[in-house]
């Protein structure tokens, strides 16, 4: 697992330096340096061990100053590294991308799920897939750092049953070939109504997606499910159109999970830096 997540992000510094670093290898000796990696903002912090893989890999030694999910405040000192000065310059820019995006969606999930959890301890928060092409792997991670869950990796982690689908498929013939033809289980399905909610359900739904609903439509679709005794069979998500603003309302009603895009498609990066703090002539 370690040698396909190395690998993984060796990608990231092959972007960054196809061709090596032509400035440090034009300017910079033949000389060891100590360097630390700090915090310039507060927040949740994550990205810490996929950094400190990448300067390891160079054969910088790095020492961990605080560990990923951890509070941080501004000037705390995260990574301090030592080694090849050029190796540290070289893998910078990549290590601190990595942290500033993975700290700003654990920061951001956190703050999200602790407003949940402070009216609803039963619901949680979820991620969806509107995340960055290439970096969904951390971007879940971040995620998950910050208290939230990962929803689906992937277009075939599981069965989510939207709107074009049902542009295409009735509900119940939807339902019953998705039960048929795939080794899922849990069958969950996207409604706009309360009407569709419940054909959904009877329709053998292990989960309803209530897309774009207000909270009195929400009210009357989870009112409607009790009075049809079904309200136990199925887990109720909620997702469309909610932000921090009004996201503690919609956790105080009947149901389990909150999907929020914003928690990975409206990063709000981290601030982080790297500064060289001494220089060790071979």
């Amino acid at each position: 697992m370690a040698m396909e997540l190395i690998d993984y992000l060796l990608r990231f510094i092959e972007e960054d330096a196809p061709y090596g670093d032509v400035t440090s290898a034009a300017v910079i000796p033949d000389i060891t340096c100590d360097a630390v990696i700090r915090a310039e903002q507060g927040g949740t912090i994550a990205g810490l061990d996929e950094a400190a893989l990448l300067f390891s890999h160079y054969g910088v030694y790095v020492k961990h100053r605080r560990k990923d999910g951890e509070t941080v405040r501004k000037d705390d000192t995260l990574l301090s590294l030592s080694g090849d000065a050029k190796k540290i310059l070289l893998v910078e820019r990549t290590a601190l991308n990595i942290i500033g995006r993975m700290s700003g969606i654990a920061t951001w999930t956190k703050k999200m799920a602790d407003i949940v959890s402070a009216v609803n301890p039963h619901c949680r928060v979820a991620a969806t897939r509107k995340t960055c092409p290439g970096f969904r792997v951390l971007d879940k991670k971040a995620v998950m750092i910050g208290g939230g869950d990962p929803h689906r990796m992937n277009l075939s982690d599981g069965v989510l049953i939207k709107d074009n689908h049902l542009a295409l498929v009735p509900f119940d013939i939807a339902i019953a070939a998705a039960k048929k033809n795939t080794a899922y289980k849990k069958i969950e399905v996207e409604a706009e109504t309360s009407g569709n909610a419940l054909l959904a359900v009877k329709a053998g739904a292990d989960i309803i997606m209530l897309d774009n609903m207000s909270p009195a439509q929400i009210t009357r679709t989870t009112a409607i499910l009790k009075r049809e005794g079904l309200r136990e069979r199925v887990i109720i998500e909620l997702s469309g159109g909610i932000d921090e603003n009004s996201l503690a309302r919609y956790a105080a009603l009947d149901v389990d999970v909150i999907s929020l895009g914003v928690l990975t498609h409206s990063v709000r990066n981290l601030s982080v830096n790297l500064e060289i703090i001494s220089r060790i002539t071979r």
